[in-house]
């Protein structure tokens, strides 16, 4: 089959006829050729204690039609205490490109400690240079990578249901130099911000979050500052249409220009549980407030479970990113996400 539009929600499968899995990913462009990788979940079923199935790479020439480049970090299912044991909750692959080394970069979000790998090359092989590691002895969940022109890197993470770092990454990008900054302070989940993506646009630099609910979706929040440790300004949801508060049913992993367009930018995002649309955020809020607020006092609508959860059939939800100018409603401007049913590169200047 071969694409010609994307259709955000619906079954995405490679140039082979399969499902595409490159989940909590991104994608990079090199040499003319875009990349998407992310966490490969064809076994996780819920039913077999299998979390990942290491990580997957993607290519595409025109964000489309993917080729299956195949699983370019294997899993270690021979060592139960590897982060990349099939057991091991491994999250949010993220790769990045160090000019001074010629290296990439890959780190993972595992439970018991960070993972970090370089390689020559996008698809590898990737080496272990870390493992277990607590940046600034924290506990580290979701994150981001990013890179200035003049080649220092930075690394934005969920410090585990309390806050968000950004951190100075070492010269190498394998360690993090010990200069953070603290940002959106929470009491306990849902509202700690986590699944955090950074982009720049004119200048400016944006963080899109989520709210920490596992699985489960929940409302989008963006913020945008001067400079790389910020501080930084919520400036609101940016789906405000829709209805169930739920990002669309699906959480931004992250966000990427694209080449050779003015301001095309797109969110990548995962819908983790495509057989649980009929639910509204509050249902998922009331169940993690339950666990984390010792005075919540409200009825639970429903039990659920968000680590037995089938994501070997998640879906990926694509879509461009609306931008608009400072007004007295939105000082700093705001960035939207519309639904499209289905969308074109090519209808982008």
């Amino acid at each position: 089959m071969k694409y010609n539009s994307i259709k955000p929600g619906q079954i995405w499968l490679d140039t082979e006829g399969k499902r595409i899995h490159a989940h909590g990913g991104s994608v990079i462009y090199v040499d003319g050729i875009y990349y998407w990788y992310g966490e490969n979940k064809e076994k996780t079923t819920a039913d077999n204690g299998i979390w990942h199935w290491g990580v997957r790479c993607y290519a595409s020439r025109d964000l489309y039609n993917w080729e299956d480049k195949g699983i370019i970090i294997p899993p270690e299912p021979d060592d139960p205490e590897s982060g990349l044991h099939p057991s091991a909750h491994m999250d949010r692959p993220h790769i990045i490109y160090n000019k001074k080394t010629g290296k990439y970069v890959c780190w993972l979000k595992v439970w018991n400690g960070e993972t970090v790998l370089v390689a020559d090359h996008i698809l590898g092989p990737y080496t272990k240079v870390r493992e277990k590691l607590w940046p600034l002895g924290m506990n580290a969940g979701d994150f981001d990578l990013a890179a200035a022109e003049d080649g220092k890197g930075y690394y934005y993470f969920e410090r585990a249901h309390t806050e968000t770092i950004c951190a100075d990454l070492t010269d190498d990008y394998t360690d993090v130099t010990g200069y953070y900054s603290t940002h959106f302070p929470r009491k306990y989940p849902p509202y700690v911000r986590e699944a955090t993506s950074h982009f720049m646009r004119k200048g400016m630099h944006y963080l899109i979050t989520s709210g920490t609910t596992g699985y489960y979706p929940n409302p989008s929040e963006v913020a945008v500052a001067h400079t790389w440790h910020g501080p930084y300004t919520v400036i609101g949801n940016p789906h405000p249409e829709d209805k169930t508060n739920t990002s669309f049913h699906s959480q931004i992993s992250s966000v990427f220009k694209v080449e050779g367009k003015k301001d095309l930018y797109i969110a990548v995002a995962d819908r983790w549980l495509p057989l649980e649309m009929n639910r509204k955020y509050d249902d998922y809020r009331k169940v993690f407030e339950r666990i984390f607020n010792p005075d919540f006092d409200e009825e639970i609508p429903v039990e659920m479970a968000a680590e037995d959860k089938d994501t070997s059939i998640a879906d990926y939800v694509w879509l461009p990113l609306r931008f608009t100018e400072p007004d007295e409603e939105h000082p700093m401007g705001m960035v939207y996400i519309d639904w499209k049913d289905e969308w074109r590169i090519e209808d982008y200047a």
